[in-house]
């Protein structure tokens, strides 16, 4: 992949630093409300026209988009490792054109076989524009401040399903899917290509901005035991967070409620997430990185064992799912700063893409093996009895994830306040110096 005009390379940017790009945290919320929208969420909205119409199995379509998410999370380390070394700009630009051209393959698709092609090539956009990028770019430019753009950016990507569900469920009642699809690319090449491109045009450090961080080689994290049981923990926890998300509706219904019931229950988890990132920056502030991987973790499971034992009145259920909604916000959050609260910034994008990989793929294969395990398990109650259980696993296989001076050369601190004040030590031993 090939630069498009980034410019050279600058120093760690900073608070207040020039070379920091204003347009970039405002460009960026727009693209991963446009791209998740887009790419994502309009396929649950849409496949049930494109099945009736096409007469394919849903079983296929459904594998097809499934396939994009294990493609991305593949891709994922890939795509880390570029960002690493040229920055967003490329990145994102040419993952936004890849998304483009692979809805217009979707939306032309003569079989079943082209349709998957068009999905498999979209989990390379979906890698190339999605959450990953867009916080390994925020992390280095934004740091020691990371958090609260990351938090924004977030917030702005929990706004996705509310705009685009419902505008792709109006352009379906008037246009065919095919016609839909050729809409969205269209809507997605006039926001995202530009925005990339003109938004992240600022110079991307050659050094961490966290020098206070210890900056161990790739290899050696990726080996290390606290990296090895994170990344199990994450993969545990999103198996068991995707699977309900997908389960809470069956589940309803198991209960005898009304479809619409069910939807609104889902729905109001999603509204959940987005009051839950706000809470984030706090919550980071006052633990460990080990300490909140660990408690999220558990009380994901814990709202999943509420489900499974709570059989109503639906305003309980509502207000259990609104907890699992802020929950898995927090969860978004945590894997986000995972490697910077351990191991600096020095190589996040591509531990970050390391790291993300089995977690996506596990997330892609939720679906079918939760409703798998539905049935011989009885039902959707015990299946979330058992991923409630799943989830316990991760969160102590979590406790286990912290890194100590003699591993990795970093002590873990409670977010931002350790990092600032050695920060502040480093810059006054400079002034110093100089002086």
């Amino acid at each position: 992949m090939t630069s498009i005009g980034t410019p050279a390379r600058g120093a760690a940017t900073g608070t207040g630093d020039r070379s920091r790009p204003r347009a970039a945290l405002p460009a960026l919320c727009a693209t991963q409300i446009v791209s998740w929208g887009i790419v994502y969420y309009a396929f649950p909205v849409l496949n049930p026209q494109i099945t009736a119409a096409t007469g394919w199995p849903t079983a296929a379509t459904t594998a097809a988009f499934s396939l994009a998410l294990v493609v991305s999370a593949l891709a994922g380390i890939r795509v880390g490792r570029l960002l690493d070394r040229r920055g967003p700009r490329t990145v994102m630009t040419v993952g936004s054109v890849l998304g483009v051209v692979s809805l217009l393959i979707v939306a032309a698709a003569p079989n079943i076989e082209v349709f998957i092609t068009g999905w498999a090539l979209a989990g390379l956009a979906m890698a190339s524009t999605f959450y990953q990028p867009a916080f390994a770019a925020l992390t280095r430019w934004w740091a020691p401040d990371h958090i609260r753009a990351l938090t924004i950016v977030t917030l702005a990507g929990g706004l996705a399903s509310t705009v685009f569900a419902p505008l792709t469920a109006a352009l379906a009642d008037h246009l065919s899917w095919r016609h839909t699809y050729l809409v969205l690319a269209g809507i997605l090449a006039a926001v995202t290509i530009p925005a990339h491109a003109l938004a992240l045009r600022a110079p991307w450090p050659d050094n961490p901005t966290s020098p206070a961080h210890a900056a161990a080689g790739v290899a050696e994290v990726g080996r290390s035991r606290p990296f090895l049981l994170l990344a199990a923990a994450f993969t545990l926890s999103s198996f068991a967070m995707y699977a309900v998300v997908v389960a809470l509706v069956p589940l309803l219904l198991e209960r005898g409620y009304t479809t619409s019931q069910a939807a609104w229950a889902l729905g109001i988890g999603g509204a959940g997430q987005t009051l839950g990132r706000t809470l984030y920056a706090a919550l980071a502030h006052r633990t460990t990185a080990r300490a909140r991987t660990t408690v999220l973790i558990a009380l994901g499971g814990m709202t999943t064992a509420a489900f499974a034992a709570t059989p109503g009145p639906y305003a309980l259920l509502i207000t259990v799912s609104a907890v699992a909604g802020m929950v898995r916000g927090n969860l978004t959050l945590l894997q986000a700063t995972a490697i910077t609260d351990r191991w600096g910034t020095t190589h996040y994008g591509r531990l970050s893409g390391i790291l993300a990989a089995p977690a996506t793929t596990a997330a892609a294969s939720a679906p079918f093996a939760g409703a798998a395990l539905a049935m011989p398990l009885g039902g959707y109650q015990p299946l979330f009895s058992l991923l409630a259980a799943v989830s316990v696993v991760a969160a102590l296989t979590a406790l286990w994830t912290g890194t100590t001076e003699g591993h990795c050369s970093f002590r873990e601190e409670p977010a931002h306040r350790g990092y600032e004040s050695r920060l502040r030590g480093q810059l006054t031993g400079e002034r110093r110096r100089r002086g």
